[in-house]
């Protein structure tokens, strides 16, 4: 069987794009997206240049440098048939912590008109509940101090939009492609911040100067697994040491707003739109929230992928009632969508058996997670009067996988960033049932809120008493 490779001169490839975090998702998504416009002639000039910054990114550098930074994409269907392709719209690698002038001279060029950013939720250095930039962060101390090197993004980019002004080249273009409500103007705020403590003047430039569109972005993409580079080189006799595997579902909505240009992105399927936000609230609150809602009360039900979970009927029953009657009633209209048949849809990509996304991968970092996906659904339905009982459960059901064991007894490995005071508010749960939403970090006054409070202790009584699936039939409306 043979493997398809890049139609296209790589060596006529020049980078016009710098992304930071080259994970599984960018090289499934936005990777994609250009090495598609690639393969029909377009966009040669808008290759990119990865960025790593964080240590374990190290080992992304290694792997990308031996390859040529090219690597195999593998999409699953649900018949279980494979469709695998080489990607090589990325042309260079540079690991910040080695060279981070190298790193700045390549964002402050002239060819470079795009900076993107997929750096997870937490990448955005800011508090979850009042959405301020945290500047007690320890590299960002560092990074304020005068003639430091950078070790963050934001000291990175700022440096070389500074370098750009003082040179006389136009600004690029920042753009957002995380999971986050507005993503682009999260960025904005938490860039313009770091600059203003660096420099006011600075700050204030970025803000009047710098575009940082809004975008939703969507595929499900599971870490790779041993698993995948065994079939990769079973099938094509590739040895590739970071192949990435996904769902064959893609999106990307993004605002049309760039300084410098951007590639056709619409011929390779982007939707190009003014108002991103009614795609992204659907988006959110609908998939990544449905997902905090299956993955911790089906790993206490002793599930481990996604897709045993999400054929579990009263599972996929609690979804579809949550997302009918407590994040629908939350979002604004979608053009061009139907909203009945994306939520049977998404059930339908959560049951894929041959994506074999785990559970563990969607519990981890949950207090990065709620706050922005679940909790605003809970806030806005606690205002409008609607109905909380499914949000409340959610996150009685975080509290209780937090206590770190599952319903037969087996270890649970609680991956977080506040790992160790999460695990011990849930300890203490059993004699205080609010002990786990105490915390006003995360999630700010709910705590005192009768209906929301007499929700979410009824749930975790139910966890506590019952179990998960007890917890899911006590809620679970009559299937329609």
């Amino acid at each position: 069987m043979s493997l398809t490779t890049p139609q296209y001169d790589r060596t006529a490839l020049t980078s016009g794009i710098v992304h930071f975090g080259v994970g599984g998702f960018h090289r499934a998504h936005q990777a994609m997206y250009l090495d598609r416009l690639m393969n029909a002639g377009h966009a040669l000039e808008w290759a990119i240049t990865g960025i790593g910054v964080l240590p374990a990114d190290a080992r992304m550098k290694q792997v990308m440098d031996k390859q040529d930074c090219l690597y195999t994409l593998t999409v699953k269907n649900p018949d279980g048939s494979r469709d695998s392709r080489v990607i090589g719209s990325i042309i260079e690698y540079l690991y910040a912590p080695e060279d981070p002038e190298a790193v700045i001279e390549k964002m402050a060029s002239a060819p470079i008109r795009i900076v993107s950013l997929t750096v997870t939720e937490g990448g955005y250095n800011f508090h979850h509940l009042t959405g301020e930039f945290n500047a007690e962060n320890p590299d960002v101390i560092h990074d304020l101090k005068p003639g430091a090197a950078p070790r963050t993004v934001f000291g990175l980019v700022t440096e070389a939009l500074a370098r750009r002004r003082a040179r006389g080249l136009e600004p690029f273009t920042v753009m957002s492609c995380d999971n986050i409500q507005g993503n682009g103007d999260v960025a904005r705020k938490m860039f313009a911040a770091f600059a203003t403590l660096k420099n006011p003047e600075m700050g204030a430039w970025i803000t009047g100067h710098v575009p940082f569109p809004n975008s939703m972005v969507d595929r499900i993409t599971p870490a790779t697994a041993d698993s995948d580079r065994s079939a990769i080189a079973e099938e094509f006799g590739s040895n590739d040491e970071w192949p990435v595997v996904c769902e064959p579902f893609e999106q990307w909505v993004l605002e049309d707003h760039f300084s410098l240009g951007r590639p056709p992105f619409d011929q390779a399927g982007v939707q190009l739109v003014r108002d991103v936000e009614p795609y992204e609230l659907m988006k959110l609150r609908l998939l990544n929230a449905s997902h905090q809602g299956m993955c911790y009360f089906g790993y206490l039900a002793g599930y481990r992928y996604a897709h045993e979970a999400a054929r579990d009927p009263i599972i996929a029953q609690f979804l579809l009632d949550y997302m009918d009657k407590e994040a629908s009633p939350t979002l604004h209209p979608v053009p061009g969508v139907d909203l009945e048949a994306y939520k049977h849809t998404l059930i339908e990509r959560f049951s894929n058996e041959h994506v074999r996304d785990t559970l563990a991968r969607l519990c981890a970092e949950s207090s990065d997670r709620i706050p922005k996906w679940l909790l605003p659904v809970i806030r806005e339905n606690l205002e409008q009067g609607g109905d909380i009982h499914r949000s409340a459960a959610i996150v009685a059901s975080w509290a209780r996988y937090a206590e770190g064991v599952d319903e037969q007894g087996h270890p649970i490995d609680v991956v977080d960033r506040l790992k160790e005071p999460l695990m011990a508010a849930a300890a203490m749960q059993y004699d205080d049932p609010l002990a786990f939403v105490s915390n006003p970090d995360i999630f700010g006054a709910l705590k005192t809120d009768k209906r929301f409070a007499a929700a979410y202790t009824q749930a975790l009584h139910d966890l506590h008493s019952g179990g998960a699936r007890a917890a899911l039939e006590h809620l679970t409306l009559p299937a329609k």
